[in-house]
């Protein structure tokens, strides 16, 4: 019987078993296999997923994510505030300023250490990507942006725009969040549909103010979730792009687990998120 050591974190209730690859490297199953496994809120640990922190030899660290179904995702704004903190609290990097590797590519991580550790983390998403045919949708032309695109869903016109913030959004600009029946708009477009042929996360924006709006997200994967870190960026720059808010402001994103603060900087183009990493748990799975 192999004896897994793990921690359990979660960004604003978005929550991972996260896995040290580093200094743990006994062989284990399948990625995707032990994603399911230790996600089974009956008989594993529970979870949104897993998280394997790694050695890069392009980065400080290196991060992979599979969801609760087994798939693997390119990128999550809450993992990467998770495997931040972990990362400099266990050692892994010295310096509070440092970058870590996704399969969408290095971004780069900054701490802010107290007494008890690290409680909140700044993560630099890098540029949006807007372009139809790279985050990817099909129709229209591959190079143009595709801001509130109407489609009809279960007999219901809907705007979408779409952002890729290295994982696939489609964004909803909604009068209502609270009216919007998520569990049956996310499941048709999240996988499967034509019009996002690797999937995408399904968004929910209602705007409130200048600096403020409420976000809720179906991803990709694993269905409703507390938080989605990738996905308030996207909300962010989809409200930016359909001119409900302004480049350069530090805008407040209201999710079910809290909130994130994101800036898109009209500078770099670069979008920021700021928010809380927490640590549950630390324990050993039983293979």
């Amino acid at each position: 019987m192999t004896r897994l050591p793990f921690t359990k974190m979660h960004g604003l209730g978005n929550n991972y078993i996260y896995v040290d690859r580093v200094t743990y490297t006994e062989p284990l199953p399948p990625y995707s296999e032990l994603a399911k496994k230790v996600s089974n809120q009956n008989t594993g640990i529970g979870s949104d997923g897993l998280i394997l922190i790694l050695p890069s030899e392009v980065a400080d660290v290196k991060m992979r994510i599979f969801n609760s179904d087994g798939s693997e995702a390119k990128n999550c704004g809450n993992g990467l505030r998770c495997v931040a903190k972990y990362a400099f609290e266990h050692g892994l990097v010295k310096e509070e300023h440092f970058s870590i590797e996704t399969i969408s590519g290095k971004v780069e991580a900054k701490v802010f250490p107290t007494d008890g550790g690290v409680d909140k983390v700044t993560i630099d998403m890098g540029e949006p990507i807007l372009e139809r045919e790279r985050i990817p949708m099909t129709g229209g032309k591959p190079v143009e942006t595709v801001i509130q695109e109407t489609h009809i869903i279960e007999g219901q016109a809907y705007q979408i725009t779409g952002v890729s913030m290295g994982n696939p959004h489609g964004i909803f600009l909604v009068e209502n969040i609270h009216n919007i029946p998520i569990n049956e708009i996310g499941p048709k477009l999240a996988d499967g549909h034509d019009l996002f042929p690797e999937g995408t996360n399904v968004g929910f924006v209602e705007v409130l103010s200048d600096s403020e709006l409420h976000y809720r997200v179906w991803e990709r994967g694993s269905g409703i979730t507390q938080a989605c870190g990738t996905g308030a960026c996207a909300a962010v720059v989809a409200s930016i792009l359909e001119g409900r808010l302004r480049k350069d402001e530090l805008i407040t994103v209201h999710l079910a687990g809290g909130d994130l603060q994101i800036e898109w900087d009209n500078a770099s183009n670069h979008v920021w998120m700021t928010g809380a990493a927490v640590t549950i748990c630390d324990g050993i799975f039983f293979l």
